[in-house]
């Protein structure tokens, strides 16, 4: 006979909570973004009851350490039930200002592209890093103006992370270093090309470099200064690529942003 590998004991994980909907009249369903264990869905029983711990701490854009439980032992290996972790635990990380305002709408665009952007229970270590950087940037920025180059390092960092971002110092069909000087386009079939317009070979290589720095808020932020002065060029290539691998649906927290964007008189 065969012997049974022990079973693993859970260990406290920092997480962001990326959504939230009801399961039972006192329950909820909740997406994680965990450092350690990747998107992880769970579920926070009691947590809808008013005298719940969980209440003030199962909300988005707070860091939270968790401690999650094994699937149950009756659900199907090949089956949903298996990505279902139950909370046995959560604790309020603190650490850093919140987000509020309009950078909200940021916010939770970048939550959902890690939903769709993301498989369940698949670490990404410096995706998780990149995140709770990009929240405290939004937090602290002093206006709304500030925020597209905190996307655009994110949307850069989650493409490279999941392997959908090629290299940036090199155009992509030769593998022929970047001219300092010449025009070059992110295309979502042909990587990076050259063209009649975009940003200039210097500034793909600096983007490239950024993403090659240590991993943490170091590298985002490099990341971020780097998208500086480009950010606007940057957000229709990097769009488009991620529009032609996660899918064609447009991101219902930019529409909702346009929408609101419409009633703000100018």
């Amino acid at each position: 006979m065969g012997t049974r590998s022990p079973r693993r004991t859970p260990v406290p994980q920092p997480a962001y909570v990326l959504q939230r909907h009801d399961w039972s009249e006192s329950s909820l369903i909740v997406e994680l973004f965990t450092r350690g264990l990747g998107r992880v869905v769970t579920v926070a029983r009691g947590a809808k009851k008013p005298t719940s711990s969980y209440r003030p701490l199962l909300l988005p854009f707070q860091p939270v350490m968790v401690l999650l439980g094994a699937p149950p032992k009756a659900a199907d290996d090949a089956g949903a039930d298996r990505e279902l972790l139950p909370l046995r635990s959560a604790e309020w990380a603190g650490g850093q200002p919140l987000v509020r305002g309009a950078a909200l709408f940021s916010a939770f665009y970048l939550n959902e592209l890690l939903l769709k952007g993301l498989a369940r229970q698949d670490p990404h270590e410096a995706l998780f890093d990149a995140y709770a950087a990009a929240l405290a940037a939004l937090a602290s920025l002093p206006a709304v103006r500030d925020e597209p180059a905190v996307l655009r390092a994110f949307e850069l960092v989650l493409l490279r992370e999941i392997g959908l971002l090629p290299d940036l110092s090199v155009a992509t069909l030769t593998a022929e270093p970047l001219a300092e000087d010449g025009s070059y386009a992110l295309d979502a079939t042909h990587g990076l090309v050259a063209a009649a317009q975009g940003p200039g070979g210097a500034r793909w290589v600096a983007l490239e470099a950024a993403l090659g720095v240590a991993q943490g808020a170091r590298r985002f932020e490099a990341l971020r200064a780097a998208c500086q002065g480009v950010a606007g060029s940057l957000r229709r290539p990097l769009q488009g690529l991620l529009h032609y691998h996660l899918g064609h649906t447009p991101m219902r927290t930019r529409e909702v942003w346009q929408g609101v964007q419409t009633l703000i008189p100018t």
